[in-house]
């Protein structure tokens, strides 16, 4: 087994660190979520701390990790009697994003079960974790179902297998600790609020930091056992420091003043139900314990404000997490401190920097003291971090961006160039979706061959078993019940006997936004109107899992803004920064998404494309093609529709006079074309409730329509 990175070794992340301290000493904080860019650490400290927590007491020879002195009543290995049990060290027990169902929560021999009546189960990773850490790396790109199957037991502290009839339950209460890099898409919001606290966090910008993470990497590297024994002083007093605070923790008083802070907090800063209440004040009395005190103080409010509301207070997906640091002082001095106690304070860090005693830990292995070195990059000195991005991008409308402030054009290789405008407000979308049946990721949009939905079918299994067509299997069985001489009531099960449940849910599709940026879109209230309609969408899809691209044209050339990503929140941000003016290469643009939706189907073959385009139909430039600009684009839109691409066209036309161009390419995508106006008033599913496009057949004059009024 490896050498795991010591956790007092980690160099920075302040922030991170104390999150994770705090769950150490009360794991009914709920956990943590770790967001940030990669290479910073976060999977490092996560692994690291559970070396940190105190053994558990486990009846001998329990699956499920009951505590001897109350062990529980429904445990499948049970009964249990109450008594003194073996120690061992916690577990840490990580969850692979593409786990099985049947290893998250365990999985019963079906076939033991059908012809020999008896419960044969085997635990999965909810019984590994009990009791311990469970983490999950790159959360935010984990399986709907298998966060449902959290959510179940993050909320019940059990979890539950049913299958055919054959029910086991056990007790399933963990610590979640999730790492993500927002780059890739975000958390659905109901497994967001289930994490107690978030940190964001970032690579330190300061070179000295830099000089010394890669130090101690390097001596990690070279010698990890020898690295690990320097650090082994300063992980035993961090250690010895969770155990006391555990101790302390009921001692600790949450006051009358206190309790009003947080409700305060939270009603100011209008975070949705109660639980951030709760986790504020659970936080709280994890912070003044973890500094030896048994008074909760107000800065332990505002730190606990920090770290448990961030990411409970976005409105919508494209919100950076963050919260106004000044806004909460305000909120907190409108209640000051109750007479301070006589508690001495005591060491104000919230944990190891280069050591637990800032003597900067050993230095052996080429690692130097650190005590006098720079700040954490992310938490500067005297000011608590901000939970939202490191380095903010401007809000939308300000400055230069601003849409009540015209701005002179720019002359561009594109053409003249008008400065970005602000998206109008967003509105809710009804549902676009691709004809037929697939087998892409498990998501929301269209039709789809999954391992969860409806029950159609049954199958012979291909592998393991994951689930059984009862009907199905007791139907192939029966013939064969005499020739395998069956003398009870049970049926004669074998293998060959099974049969799989093939079952219909919804995929998760690939949506490509081309968007027409030229000078005839560049009037500023048709602009900002296309990019609220845009951004609709692209919420849409962030709620029904779909991957994202952005194409943009403009001038005499198209540009791939952002190529196909999980991230809804960079499309929108691209999008909120995309520049109109010029001539207007529609066909250049058709043809750049058939080259993406080209590569794509190689990268991800299952994943079915809905192509999205935006424009009012005007085709004046061929680009670097060259030829009739017109013709370019009807040649190009055929091309998508002979392929069997699902398009829309959203009609940006506007005025009196009508020339109808978005409707002809609409024709020419063999996909239905939707006006502006109708997008805007929430009625394109009123329209149009599927994208029907023959995939089958290259003509494009036998692809079939439907419109629902």
């Amino acid at each position: 087994m490896s050498t795991p990175y010591p956790f007092t070794a980690v160099v920075g992340q302040t922030d991170l660190r104390l999150a994770l301290l705090l769950n150490a000493v009360s794991p009914a904080v709920g956990g943590v979520l770790v967001r940030g860019e990669k290479g910073t650490a976060k999977s490092t400290a996560v692994r690291a701390l559970s070396a940190l927590l105190p053994a558990v007491d486990v009846v001998p020879g329990c699956r499920f990790s009951c505590a001897p002195g109350a062990p529980d009543p429904g445990c499948p290995d049970g009964p249990h009697e109450a008594g003194t049990g073996d120690a061992r060290p916690a577990r840490m027990v990580e969850l692979p994003v593409g786990a099985s169902e049947d290893r998250l929560v365990g999985a019963l021999d079906i076939e033991r079960a059908l012809a020999e009546g008896v419960k044969a189960f085997e635990p999965g990773l909810l019984a590994d974790a009990h009791r311990g850490i469970l983490y999950v790396d790159e959360v935010n790109l984990l399986h709907d179902h298998l966060i449902d199957l959290l959510l179940d037991a993050a909320a019940m502290g059990a979890s539950y297998v049913e299958r055919e009839g054959v029910s086991v339950r056990h007790a399933a209460r963990f610590l979640l600790v999730g790492t993500m890099n927002p780059e890739e898409g975000e958390l659905r919001p109901q497994l967001l609020d289930r994490f107690g606290l978030t940190v964001e966090v970032a690579a330190s910008r300061e070179p000295a930091q830099r000089v010394e993470v890669v130090r101690r990497r390097l001596a990690y590297e070279d010698d990890p056992a020898g690295f690990a024994a320097r650090w082994s002083g300063d992980e035993s007093e961090v250690r010895a420091r969770v155990v006391a605070a555990r101790a302390l923790l009921p001692q600790v008083r949450l006051g009358d003043n206190a309790l009003l802070q947080i409700a305060a907090t939270c009603a100011g800063f209008e975070v949705d139900g109660m639980r951030a209440d709760i986790v504020m004040a659970r936080t709280a009395t994890a912070l003044a314990a973890w500094a030896g005190r048994t008074s909760v103080r107000k800065e332990d409010v505002r730190q606990a404000a920090l770290l448990a509301l961030p990411h409970r207070r976005r409105r919508n997906p494209f919100d950076a997490p963050g919260l106004d640091e000044d806004k909460l002082d305000e909120i907190l001095d409108r209640f000051p401190d109750e007479e301070p106690d006589d508690e001495p304070d005591p060491e104000p860090d919230p944990g190891p920097e280069g050591g637990p005693g800032g003597d900067g830990g050993p230095d052996g292995g080429g690692v130097p003291p650190q005590a006098d070195g720079p700040q954490d990059a992310q938490s500067p000195a005297g000011s608590p971090q901000d939970p939202g991005s490191p380095e903010p991008a401007p809000p939308a409308g300000s400055q230069a961006d601003s849409p009540g402030s015209p701005q002179p054009s720019a002359q561009g290789p594109d053409g003249p160039e008008q400065a970005a405008v602000g998206a109008a407000e967003p509105f809710r979308t009804r549902m676009l979706s691709v004809p037929g049946l697939g087998e892409g990721a498990a998501g929301r949009r269209s039709r789809a061959r999954t391992a969860h939905g409806r029950t159609t079918g049954s199958q012979r299994p291909r592998g393991h078993l994951t689930k059984l067509h009862l009907a199905a299997t007791v139907h192939a069985a029966a013939p064969h019940q005499k020739a395998r001489g069956r003398a009870g009531r049970g049926l004669v099960i074998r293998k060959d006997d099974l049969r799989q449940a093939t079952r219909e849910g919804r995929e998760g599709n690939l949506v490509l936004f081309v968007v027409d940026a030229s000078g005839s879109m560049a009037a500023r209230q048709r602009m900002s109107a296309v990019k609220g309609a845009v951004l609709s969408l692209l919420l849409d899809a962030y709620q029904r899992r779909d991957k994202v691209g952005l194409i943009t044209f403009r001038g005499a050339r198209a540009e791939l803004a952002l190529p196909p990503t999980s991230s809804v929140d960079a499309a929108a941000a691209r999008l909120e920064k995309l520049p109109t003016g010029g001539r207007t290469p529609l066909g250049p643009g058709l043809l750049k998404a058939h080259e993406v939706l080209r590569i794509e189907r190689l990268r991800d073959p299952s994943r079915r494309p809905l192509l999205v385009v935006v424009t009012d139909g005007r085709a004046t430039s061929a680009g670097e093609t060259g030829g009739d600009p017109r013709e370019l684009s009807a040649r190009s839109a055929r091309l998508l529709a002979a392929e069997g691409v699902a398009s829309v066209v959203v009609d940006c036309e506007s005025g009196p006079v009508r020339l109808g161009l978005a409707g002809a390419l609409a024709a020419d995508l063999g996909g239905p074309a939707v006006t502006l106006d109708g997008l805007r008033a929430d009625s394109l599913a009123g329209l149009v409730k599927d994208v029907r496009t023959a995939v089958s057949s290259p003509a494009p004059a036998s692809h079939t329509h439907r419109r629902v009024a």
